[in-house]
């Protein structure tokens, strides 16, 4: 069956001419059964293009994520951001989801401060993504459109951290496959539209 997502242009949701940031999460990867995070997977499916206009078009560089760009965005223009990757698990990327260290029993703040072997903490993820994502803003704000950026469930993340100004919080959210998470820009920060949404 194939992914697919439709970006609504009606009014008050994503107008062009406004100030607007929307973050895709990929699609499902050909590895679902492991956490991937510098392991550069690709995708399972191609996802249908898109018919709505982007805007300014970023990306991770991760295989996956350029891909999904790809394919939902043909022909488009893309901006690839080193700063964008997914975190980087260390000794736990690429690892079986079943074989992992059990961490259900850490509260949201001792989960964003974990460091795995050789990779990142989710706190260490978000001071590296935030100046491209306060980048990314600057450039709606000043230009007065859309950017949108394709990549991964931690930079959807590090995006509402920006929102919502909490490191934790936005670990309580669990971020889709091919779905939009939207922000409205402003000068100095972001409002949060929706999360997860199939737009029609």
């Amino acid at each position: 069956m194939t992914n697919q997502i439709v970006i609504g242009m009606e009014s008050g949701r994503g107008k062009l001419g406004e100030a607007e940031l929307i973050l895709i999460r990929h699609g499902e990867t050909d590895s679902p059964g492991a956490l991937n995070g510098r392991t550069d997977v690709g995708l399972a499916e191609r996802p249908t293009a898109l018919t709505f206009d982007p805007g300014t078009l970023w990306s991770s560089p991760a295989k996956r994520a350029l891909e999904t760009a790809g394919g939902l965005f043909p022909g488009q223009a893309v901006k690839r951001d080193h700063r964008l990757w997914e975190q980087d698990f260390g000794a736990w990327d690429g690892v079986a989801f079943d074989a992992l260290p059990d961490t259900g029993n850490l509260s949201l703040e001792e989960f964003a401060v974990l460091q795995p072997e050789g990779g990142e903490s989710h706190k260490q993820m978000l001071a590296r993504m935030s100046p491209a994502l306060q980048e990314a803003i600057q450039l709606a704000v000043s230009s007065g459109t859309r950017v949108t950026i394709v990549a991964h469930a931690g930079t959807v993340r590090a995006a509402l951290f920006l929102a919502m100004k909490s490191e934790a919080a936005p670990l309580a959210f669990q971020i889709a496959h091919l779905r939009a998470t939207r922000f409205r820009c402003y000068p100095g920060g972001l409002a949060v539209r929706s999360v997860n949404e199939v737009l029609t």
